[in-house]
């Protein structure tokens, strides 16, 4: 890098004074041409708008005392805003100052963060020199225009969608719920246990007090001890009291006060105890009509709520339940439906050699209720099925109603009739 040069940095024994500023320039001078043209003009009213220099342009009286401060004047309109004046010349440059004194050597800041690379720009194309032009005479200084004519506002104002909205707070808790109807009384408790012994009776009246005796005399004399005695053999052991009698029942006590509902409890686990599902698959083609549709092959039934035999499942229990199938037609048409307690569910036609026809349905069922698949008649039962392809029926519990009745797993077959109506009759 280069040196810079020196720089004397000693003051001078007097102080530099400041150089005064430059006096003002004198006004500019009115322009008396303006008012021949007002003096020589016709009008009247254009005459009255005459320059007050003009009005003492030729005055050569002398200038009277100052007379007294008139009232003051109505106040005039505003006046028309005049056109806007020519932008004036630019001043001329000022001298350059005075180099100063080299300040003191700042301290070293701290090192900044790297910043981010910037994409690179491309490429301007060099554009051509210029001549240097001649230095313009420096003009006056020009009068200040008149105030221009205030902006507008415009009509038609971008509208911009504003950012979305902080997420608002959480809802008040919900009120609790109302107290559940009083349970059916117990059954009756155990014998209470053996009363407690009465307290001692009141004690008798004190006797009279005997007289005193006659004084004896007394020759006693310490006689000499004893010889120790044989202890004596240990006695049999007693045998077993009477046990006595039983003692009163006591006095039932009073019912005491209903207690405060407590807190509600946390969900049981309903849904994992009640389990009920079922799938089958068909083992013969072309099953009888007027009658469930037995699926003898079992894919998954563990809680024996299907029917295998008889083709029918049973709810066991009040809830939502949901039933599919996915059956295969032969070269006879089939016309099969999905019954609930004798009365059809949903119907599905299918014509096609080896085409397959499917459905699925939510129900809800009570307990007991009967659900099963069924043909038409002879001319359309082609249900199908071989080593190629398989005819199902599945169904499974989606979400019992109540948890307190609890069904077991062992469902007894039902009474099946001779004969299943195919229509809503």
């Amino acid at each position: 890098m280069s040196q810079l040069p020196s720089i004397n940095t000693s003051l001078p024994e007097t102080p530099l004074q400041p150089s005064p500023p430059p006096p003002p320039p004198p006004p500019p001078l009115p322009d008396m041409s303006l008012c021949e043209i007002y003096l020589q003009s016709p009008d009247q009213n254009f005459a009255s708008q005459m320059p007050w220099f003009c009005m003492c342009s030729t005055c050569t009286h002398k200038k009277g005392e100052k007379g007294e401060r008139g009232d003051r004047g109505i106040q005039g309109n505003p006046g028309l805003s005049g056109p806007k004046g020519p932008t004036g010349f630019g001043g001329p440059q000022g001298n350059v100052g005075m180099q100063g004194i080299k300040g003191e050597k700042g301290d070293s800041g701290d090192k900044g963060d790297f910043g981010l690379v910037g994409s690179m720009g491309s490429k301007g194309e060099q554009g051509i020199k210029g001549t240097k032009g001649d230095p313009g005479i420096n003009g006056p200084i020009g009068d200040p225009g008149p105030k221009g004519d205030p902006g507008q506002c415009p009509q038609v104002r971008d509208i911009f969608q504003g950012p979305p909205g902080e997420t608002g707070l959480p809802g008040p808790v919900g009120a609790p719920g109302l107290p559940g109807e009083n349970g059916q009384p117990g059954p009756r408790g155990l014998k209470g246990d053996q009363g407690v012994i009465g307290a001692p009776g009141t004690p008798g009246v004190m006797g009279q007090k005997g007289e005193h005796g006659i004084e004896g005399n007394c020759n006693c004399q310490n006689g000499t001890k004893g010889d120790t005695g044989l202890e004596g053999s240990k006695g049999n052991k007693g045998d077993v009291g009477v046990a006595g009698q039983q003692g009163n029942e006591g006095q039932k006590g009073q019912k005491g006060e209903q207690g405060d509902m407590g807190m509600m409890g946390i969900p049981g686990p309903c849904t994992p105890i009640v389990q009920s599902a079922f799938s089958v698959a068909l083992t013969g083609s072309f099953p009888p009509p007027s009658q469930p549709v037995s699926f003898l092959k079992v894919i998954y039934n563990l809680q024996q709520h299907y029917n295998p035999t008889a083709g029918i499942y049973t709810a066991p229990i009040n809830g939502t339940y949901v039933f599919s199938y996915n059956l295969v037609a032969s070269t006879r048409a089939l016309k099969v439906g999905l019954f609930w307690n004798f009365l059809p569910v949903v119907k599905t036609t299918q014509t096609t050699d080896l085409g397959t026809t499917s459905q699925q349905v939510v129900l809800h069922l009570s307990m007991g209720d009967w659900v099963w698949l069924q043909v038409r008649d002879s001319n359309s039962n082609g249900m199908f099925t071989n080593s190629e392809a398989s005819s199902t029926f599945s169904g499974y519990l989606l979400n019992p109603d109540s948890c307190d009745m609890i069904m077991s797993r062992e469902v007894s077959n039902p009474v099946i009739p001779d004969t299943f109506p195919w229509d809503d009759s």
